[in-house]
């Protein structure tokens, strides 16, 4: 299967599971990887046939800069899902990046990874 990735994406959000994340937010970085047929596209060379880059992104964003929540599982489950709502990708790839995650220690970064695919095509969680 052909897949667009976006990655390095950056969003400010105030998610977590403590209350000075929340008060204080931080930067989150999402990949977002689409899974969809891609030979029509590169054909005709016409955008209809695939996905615009530019309203993935701006989805995503939706997403992070929105509504907080506790976990970052919860929020790439919503990137995913709204990402399968709103695109024709057979299935969806989101990695959501929490760099300054309150862990005690030293480590580069915190990212969760989900696959999941459009409701339909076999049991969903991919």
């Amino acid at each position: 299967m052909d897949r667009i990735l976006i990655s390095g994406m950056q969003f400010f959000g105030r998610h977590g599971v403590n209350e000075r994340e929340a008060e204080q937010g931080q930067v989150f970085g999402v990949d977002a990887e689409l899974f969809l047929d891609l030979r029509e596209a590169g054909r005709s060379d016409d955008l209809r046939r695939t996905v615009d880059y530019a309203a993935v992104f701006r989805e995503v964003r939706a997403v992070v800069e929105g509504p907080a929540v506790r976990l970052v599982e919860t929020l790439a489950e919503r990137i995913a899902g709204r990402l399968l709502d709103r695109f024709p990708a057979d299935a969806v790839t989101v990695r959501v990046h929490k760099p300054r995650a309150p862990i005690p220690g030293t480590f580069a970064d915190v990212c969760v990874e989900i696959h999941r695919r459009r409701a339909g095509d076999g049991p969903r969680g991919g």
